[in-house]
């Protein structure tokens, strides 16, 4: 299979898949993190800001501009960065944007895509912008990882490799510079561990191949050595709190101004420049006296977005404020329409890949991209418990706070998210809407594929099947005999509500059949129709 080219939509593309794959190795890398200081929070600060980095590059998602999508997660990032590691993966992003950027001009003011002597040119830029925002390189960190990654990557271009053995080469070189930290820093040797900034980029980069030739490359998983068990939990002697904020409105000599201040105050100081040129920055320090560390920015310009992160709060301590909004709903569901019904209610959702079931990793990647700090789950039947309570519990200890609703359908589904109210208590908000999910009587109708026997009777290729639970409740002729007869039972416990959604292949016939059926055969019950395209059952049906 040939390779992809790195186009727009690619590069779209590879942000996402970067965002799904630090979460998959987010834990692998703070366990690594001793340097610069052992919070275990290397892993989860590249995620929060290539996740800032992705959520902004898809605000162009109709843009088919390579050099516009490159600028936008070079904004995002540097907009969302978090901690030393962020600011770092900020500047590599810079780096592609300033040469992709450079390269369109080149050409005539266009660029179709990414080649491989662009890539090699971005880690090469990108090592440089790294080594302004953070002064002196340190061996065995991120930076030599980067180094040798763009040193083979200019080597496979020179040679007339395409783009996507440039990027292996860059990767595999990476590979080999990452084992090579644990003996090029002090604390590194002693915790038995390889740089955990370094370690995330190798995912990045990985990323970036899976994203081009569909196969991402085998790597083991990097442990601490004995005799320590856990890199992070070694006490390493250092300021109390990390210091982050944006600044605007600074020029050059207020920018070298208040790296002098900062090194007075703290160390692991970082300034790194917006790709504008328009006097944005973001600033890191790890200070004891962090309203000092502010206040430094006062005189050279106009400080936002602050964060103050206690950096003795333990090892395993996740850092708070990576969530920006209070809460929000995330529904599993199936169909074009099914997605534009759900989100036209607010929700954000997650769609099952075709024919493979929602995975605990799947789940937890959706739950991340909210961006909530507090999230309702509504599953819809698309989720097996296990993999729901895996990926749940996961969120939970990224510091979400996750409440999955017992929804069975999506009919349930609906029930559900027309009760949520996030001004309510989460736990009431919860309950009202589990509580409206339970209240939604509901079944489906399937056609039978073959003959067989059943509970109701003896059915034919073509039959209508009518369901509920696990059992067959109903053969009809068609698909609107059966559904008409389900409506009737489960009308007869009640109801005024009657909701049904036709899947895919479904003619819109059959909406204006059981309409008419509900309308001459239950005075004062409603029924409204809604196309989700849905696969599998031909029809879902509730009734509140």
């Amino acid at each position: 299979m040939s390779a992809r080219r790195l186009d727009a939509s690619a590069l779209r593309d590879w942000a996402h898949t970067a965002v799904g794959d630090l979460i998959s190795h987010t834990d692998e890398i703070n366990r690594l993190n001793v340097f610069p200081v052992a919070d275990a929070d290397t892993g989860t600060n590249m995620l929060f800001t290539m996740r800032s980095a992705w959520a902004q590059a898809d605000t162009h998602s109709d843009s088919d501009d390579v050099t516009q999508v490159a600028a936008a997660l070079a904004a995002g990032a540097l907009h969302g960065a978090r901690g030393n590691s962020g600011v770092i993966l900020s500047q590599i992003l810079r780096g592609l944007a300033d040469v992709v950027s450079s390269a369109a001009a080149d050409r005539g003011g266009a660029l179709a895509d990414i080649d491989g002597p662009v890539f090699a040119a971005a880690l090469r830029h990108a090592i440089g912008l790294v080594l302004v925002s953070m002064g002196e390189p340190v061996p065995g960190t991120i930076v030599s990882v980067l180094q040798d990654a763009a040193g083979a990557a200019e080597h496979a271009g020179a040679d007339g490799a395409d783009l996507a053995e440039v990027v292996s080469s860059a990767a595999d070189a990476a590979a080999v510079a990452l084992d090579k930290t644990t003996g090029q820093l002090d604390v590194l040797a002693e915790a038995g561990v390889v740089d955990a900034g370094g370690r995330g980029l190798l995912v990045l980069l990985d990323s970036m191949s899976a994203t081009l030739t569909g196969r991402a490359p085998h790597r083991h998983e990097y442990l601490p050595s004995p005799p320590h068990a856990d890199a992070a939990a070694i006490t390493v002697g250092g300021p109390q709190f990390e210091v982050m904020y944006l600044l605007s409105g600074c020029d050059a000599g207020g920018v070298e101004t208040l790296r002098e201040r900062l090194d007075q105050l703290g160390e692991s100081v970082a300034i790194a420049a917006a790709a504008d040129g328009a006097g944005h920055y973001s600033v890191h320090v790890h200070a004891d006296d962090a309203g000092a560390a502010v206040e430094a920015a006062l005189s050279v310009g106009t400080p936002s977005r602050i964060q103050i992160i206690s950096l003795s709060g333990g090892g395993g301590a996740r850092p708070a404020g990576g969530w920006t909004r209070e809460r929000a709903v995330l529904a599993v569901v199936d169909g074009d329409g099914a997605a534009e019904l759900f989100a036209g209610e607010g929700a954000h959702v997650l769609r099952p890949e075709a024919d493979a079931p929602v995975s605990a990793k799947q789940l937890l990647h959706a739950l991340v991209n909210t961006g909530a700090a507090q999230i309702m789950v509504l599953p819809n039947g698309y989720v097996a418990a296990e993999e729901l309570v895996a990926g749940c519990t996961a969120a939970i200890g990224w510091g979400i706070d996750v409440v999955p609703v017992p929804a069975g359908s999506m009919v349930q589904g609906l029930a559900a998210l027309a009760m949520h109210d996030a001004e309510r208590q989460a736990v009431d908000d919860g309950y009202t809407m589990a509580r409206a999910a339970a209240g939604a009587r509901h079944g489906s109708v399937r056609v039978a594929t073959e003959e067989a026997l059943t509970w109701a009777g003896t059915c034919k290729p073509g039959d209508g099947l009518a369901i509920a639970g696990d059992e067959v409740l109903i053969v009809g002729n068609d698909v609107i005999e059966a559904a008409a007869g389900l409506i009737d039972l489960l009308l007869a416990a009640g109801g005024e509500l009657v909701t049904v959604l036709t899947g895919a292949g479904v003619d819109c016939g059959v909406g204006d059949a059981l309409q008419e059926h509900v309308h001459s055969q239950h005075l004062g019950a409603e029924l409204v129709t809604y196309h989700t395209d849905h696969r599998g059952d031909a029809l879902l049906i509730g009734v509140e």
